[in-house]
């Protein structure tokens, strides 16, 4: 399968939703709510957005979600290393039978919202691996709309196969664009 034409968004928090429903009708942007399809897989979502002509695909399924879920829960000792690594493991492999694509841009909502460690999943893990792709955004700042015209722009991610693995050392408070441990 070859790479998306497209510039692909992953809106992630509470409003998501909302967020991208506020896209409708704009003929340069194709989004759906995956939260509102939970029976979609990975490959059906990397298959939309990779079939997809709009110049700008926008949806809510995050393909980190598991890797994301099992770092905080390792940091907040609710379950082990062995976990994470798993959940690492299977998403490298999914990359590379092309199941599952990490999108262009991450755009965190609310930010200024965010419990605990999941803060530093988002804009330390996360925002490490490539600063400019992961975008904090308030909602009452402006339409999500705006921010799509003027995203900024920046070296594509690293290879998931190479940066990926490293997340198990990253520490809480200890890693961030700025921080020893950034990419």
């Amino acid at each position: 399968m070859e790479g998306p034409g497209s510039t692909t968004l992953v809106v992630v928090g509470d409003e998501s939703t909302s967020a991208i429903d506020s896209l409708a009708g704009f003929a340069n942007v194709e989004s759906a709510s995956f939260a509102e399809m939970p029976d979609a897989t990975d490959a059906e979502v990397v298959t939309w957005s990779s079939t997809s002509h709009a110049p700008f695909v926008v949806h809510d399924r995050d393909p980190l979600g598991h890797v994301a879920s099992a770092w905080v829960e390792f940091y907040d000792e609710r379950s082990t290393l062995g976990v994470l690594q798993l959940e690492i493991d299977q998403v490298i492999d999914q990359v590379a039978r092309h199941q599952l694509r990490v999108p262009d841009y991450y755009v965190v909502l609310e930010p200024e919202s965010l419990q605990g460690t999941w803060l530093h999943w988002w804009l330390g893990v996360l925002a490490a691996a490539s600063p400019s792709r992961v975008i904090p955004w308030a909602p009452g700042e402006a339409p999500l709309a705006g921010l799509i015209r003027r995203l900024p722009t920046a070296r594509a991610w690293p290879e998931v196969r190479d940066w990926l693995p490293t997340v198990v050392k990253a520490v809480p408070d200890r890693v961030g664009p700025g921080l020893p441990g950034a990419a």
